[in-house]
């Protein structure tokens, strides 16, 4: 890391924008730790500058997976040659390995788990490679015609010219938008987390995509509830865009399905009792020193324990717990408490984990307390992860995420039709019984 911080530090030899500091020194330093919780982020006076501003543009969203790029939509509406599907081999004379592997070294990961950044790229590609490589006024594209054959185009960037003859008044605005608070809530809460049932296989489809809102003891309790009373025999539990949240939510979550006794945590320790003297680069630095001072207990090893998570055993709910198939859906943005919800029922007797390996570490990873560094002259944000949790009942530490038990890749038919591959996998399993 020394020589890192060195080789970075050397490219400040002359003044640079926020942007150059942030894509240029802080995006590829911060790859380098290997720590998805460790990562960059504008200043507030950016972001008031930026909300709102239309930026040129790379033309092509793509989805991205293993060595393959394929087109989902074309910001150059005029240009009908390059669709929907259609494969990409090269941008600029880049082939896509190279071209992967190059902004790859741009974004944080657990250890090594990179399954997170073929999401992030399938995205927004346009945002990192204008962020990465910058702006050109044309594109060489390479792609493959409907015959298979490799061809090559010129495409120019995408920019939003506005149209002054059509202005958009306040009040037609405002009009437009508004919406009930209730509404509002509703669609929030759907977001956080759902639960839809098909009759036909007996199956509760249970959607979890955060930790950190939705109301989910409610819901926890409700949804459970209603599985054992109407005798579901199975449930199909999607974390997959579950990036972490509270540990005490994705623990709760756990003792609903688990057939065994469980701790959060071997090992959950911070190297520091105070953030002295480094306080005053850190967001609400009263909170997390007062965090540090009273959560933690120095051991022999001279390093300071969030003894709780070590300690803490957590035995399955008594009421309305669920010991029927479990079925579970990851990918890479299974990440963080979602990756220790993934390592806690993993192995056990009727529960199988399908899908990708997870963004989230499965030996461990950093976090519990994630304030931000502040840094003094730009005011960009890096966060700054306080504990390292090593898990319960860890694997060997090789820098991966958690493997699923049945591996289910993209399937390219089903990304053309728009099909959810991976669930329909799991559905058609449920029905066969295969598993």
């Amino acid at each position: 890391m020394d020589m890192y911080f060195d080789k970075y530090y050397s490219k400040l030899s002359d003044s640079m924008t926020e942007q150059q500091f942030g894509w240029q020194v802080l995006a590829p330093l911060t790859n380098k730790i290997h720590c998805g919780h460790t990562s960059f982020g504008r200043s507030r006076a950016y972001n008031r500058w930026a909300a709102g501003k239309k930026f040129p543009s790379f033309p092509l969203f793509l989805k991205s997976w293993n060595d393959t790029l394929a087109i989902t939509n074309n910001l150059n509406r005029k240009d009908s040659l390059l669709k929907r599907g259609m494969l990409v081999t090269s941008i600029n004379g880049v082939k896509n390995e190279e071209l992967k592997s190059a902004m790859f070294n741009y974004m944080v990961e657990d250890g090594y788990a990179d399954n997170v950044n073929y999401i992030r790229l399938s995205s927004n590609f346009p945002y990192y490679y204008r962020n990465i490589f910058g702006i050109s006024k044309n594109y060489s594209v390479g792609y493959l015609d409907s015959l298979g054959s490799e061809k090559t185009i010129s495409l120019p960037v995408f920019e939003i010219v506005k149209d002054s003859s059509k202005k958009d008044k306040p009040k037609d605005r405002a009009k437009r938008e508004k919406r009930s608070k209730k509404e509002i809530r509703q669609r929030r809460l759907l977001n956080d987390r759902s639960l839809s049932i098909d009759t036909t296989s007996n199956t509760a489809i249970v959607t979890i995509n955060t930790f950190s809102s939705g109301n989910l003891r409610k819901f926890y309790r409700q949804t459970f509830s209603y599985i054992k009373k109407t005798g579901i025999d199975n449930v199909v539990l999607d974390i997959r865009s579950n990036g972490g949240g509270r540990i005490r939510l994705s623990t709760l979550l756990t003792k609903y399905v688990t057939r065994t006794n469980f701790k959060v945590a071997d090992t959950s320790f911070a190297i520091s009792k105070t953030l002295r003297p480094y306080s005053k680069y850190i967001k609400q630095p009263f909170i997390n020193n007062l965090g540090l001072f009273f959560l933690t207990k120095k051991r022999q090893d001279g390093k300071y324990h969030f003894g709780h998570w070590e300690r803490k055993l957590n035995k399955p709910k008594k009421t309305n717990h669920y010991s029927g198939k479990l079925y579970v859906l990851i990918n890479g943005n299974t990440f963080s408490a979602a990756s220790l919800f993934g390592n806690a029922v993993k192995g056990q007797p009727g529960v199988v984990l399908l899908g990708e390996e997870t963004g989230g570490g499965w030996h461990g990873n950093n976090g519990i307390l994630i304030p931000d560094i502040i840094l003094p002259n730009t005011h960009l944000k890096v966060r700054l992860p306080l504990f390292r949790l090593v898990q319960y009942n860890h694997v060997p530490k090789d820098g991966r995420g958690i493997q699923p038990d049945i591996y289910i890749g993209t399937n390219y038919d089903a990304f053309l039709k728009g099909i959810d591959y991976k669930m329909q996998v799991v559905m058609e399993m449920i029905r066969n019984s295969r598993y």
